[in-house]
């Protein structure tokens, strides 16, 4: 059966995740992280918070779009579609859902090649760099690894764990289509300023390029 074809605007460079821990040890609020997130640029925040029950998901999923909604922004929900997301994004266990606009986390390129196959619009290939919340996936696959990744994909993919904005450049120019961001921006002491700097990385990265 021939995959369904995503109808999808073009995502942002930048995919933020959410880690309310993280953010708490700051002394914030998710939604506080978030919304500063949002003042530096983020456009793209995927829910996590899987721990908490359908209904408190469901609250923090419509507190976040309030804030996505001036900007435009999108909410992706991590392994729930009903939560009224734009999206979701895929565990690497979780079964394959049809929508406009689905992820797949992934650690090797059999994940980027089955990503594909069901027809989703991006994937994440982690970890890129070494990070504490990524201890079951092997080491780390280091620039060199997320490029080879990116030439056998044939989905695009957003690099996660432990990048951050000293390595958003070597990301786009390994071939990545942007990053995927939790405890960069979640624990930083300034999410707007950490966003900023890896939105400015990025941009950067194309001017070099060029």
């Amino acid at each position: 059966m021939t995959p369904p074809t995503p109808q999808l605007r073009a995502l942002p460079p930048l995919l933020v995740l959410t880690d309310r821990r993280a953010a708490a040890a700051r002394g914030r609020s998710l939604h506080q992280t978030v919304a500063a997130a949002v003042a530096g640029g983020a456009r793209a925040v995927v829910l996590r918070e899987k721990d908490l029950s359908r209904p408190q998901r469901a609250r923090l999923a419509e507190r976040l779009r309030e804030l996505l909604a001036p900007v435009a922004g999108l909410l992706i929900v991590a392994s729930d579609a009903s939560l009224g997301g734009n999206g979701v994004h895929l565990a690497e266990t979780d079964a394959p859902v049809r929508g406009p606009l689905v992820g797949r986390s992934c650690h090797d390129t059999a994940g980027l090649s089955r990503a594909a196959a069901e027809g989703c619009a991006y994937a994440t290939v982690s970890p890129v760099c070494p990070t504490s919340s990524k201890p079951g996936y092997g080491p780390a696959l280091g620039f060199d690894g997320l490029r080879a990744s990116v030439a056998q994909a044939t989905v695009a993919v957003y690099a996660l764990g432990g990048v951050r904005a000293s390595g958003a450049a070597a990301c786009r120019r390994a071939g990545a289509a942007g990053v995927a961001v939790m405890g960069a921006v979640m624990g930083a002491a300034d999410p707007a300023a950490e966003v900023a700097a890896l939105l400015a990385a990025w941009t950067d990265a194309a001017a070099v390029r060029r």
